[in-house]
């Protein structure tokens, strides 16, 4: 198949298969005579595990990371294991960082009054964080 039926396939944009190529996550497609890449299923199923790794969020570093442990039958799943603890630990730091961020907003709207006067303290303590 060319690369619109593989992005088609796989919902994975056609860019993003070149990017993906380009970075060494897929192997580059060989070529027809006329210079189209050509997919095989193989390929449809190295792409669909790359979107699923990425729709969980793991980094393209990491996605590089578990595509050689799944193709190495020899691999620990303990290993397989680590990769994604240490993703959900970034995950944990990003939520802490976002709640943090959260009841910042949450205390700072309280304090604002929200009618026609100027003084605001969402400003005021936006204006602090610049000095």
């Amino acid at each position: 198949m060319n690369i619109g039926q593989a992005a088609s396939a796989s919902g994975v944009p056609a860019k993003t298969i070149r990017y993906y190529e380009s970075i060494g996550l897929l192997k580059p497609a060989p070529r027809s005579e006329g210079g189209y890449r050509v997919y095989g299923d193989t390929d449809l199923r190295v792409l669909k595990f790359i979107q699923r790794a990425r729709s969980l969020g793991f980094s393209v570093k990491d996605v590089g990371n578990l595509l050689q442990l799944w193709s190495d039958r020899e691999r620990s799943s303990a290993d397989v294991k680590a990769v994604a603890l240490r993703h959900v630990e970034e995950i944990d730091r990003k939520l802490a960082e976002l709640q943090s961020m959260r009841d910042t907003l949450i205390y700072l709207t309280h304090r604002c009054h929200g009618d026609d006067r100027p003084d605001c303290p969402i400003i005021e303590d936006l204006a602090r964080a610049e000095a």
